[in-house]
């Protein structure tokens, strides 16, 4: 299972959110702490706020932020609604042209692969890819520690 880009960096914008805790943050900064491109980023960030895992607020004091708490965000779900076709072989598409389908006994196998995969990536959250390691994800992303 290779998963595209798309996901990759839905996954990195949200934890990068969930590392700020209740800040909120903007495309720019996110874009400038992974080195991808903005206007990449704001095609992501429109789709994760249409599908409710991000707000997008507008304005001076918009920005970023979860649109639930990090353990509410499972993260099987989240690949699921970020991949376009989780067709991993041709005879999983409705355009299938392969002539041994009728015999070939690889699409149940792989099919149960796939939600073996998809199984085991529900089991975590977002909450869980912090756990233990939020002040060094901070450092590395170069978020500025909370002033109290």
């Amino acid at each position: 299972m290779h998963l595209t880009r798309f996901t990759d960096y839905s996954i990195r914008v949200l934890l990068y959110l969930a590392t700020k805790d209740e800040e909120r943050a903007t495309i720019t900064e996110i874009a400038e702490a992974f080195s991808i491109s903005r206007n990449h980023l704001m095609k992501i960030v429109q789709e994760l706020h249409q599908k409710e895992y991000l707000k997008a607020i507008r304005g001076k004091h918009g920005g970023l932020f979860l649109a639930r708490a990090a353990c509410d965000i499972r993260l099987g779900a989240l690949v699921r609604d970020t991949e376009q076709e989780m067709a991993l072989v041709e005879c999983f598409r409705d355009d299938n042209a392969c002539v041994i389908t009728p015999s070939c006994r690889l699409k149940p196998i792989l099919n149960d692969a796939l939600e073996a995969f998809l199984s085991v990536l529900d089991d975590y959250t977002l909450a869980d890819l912090l756990e233990g390691r939020h002040g060094r994800l901070a450092s590395l992303l170069q978020i500025p520690a909370k002033q109290i």
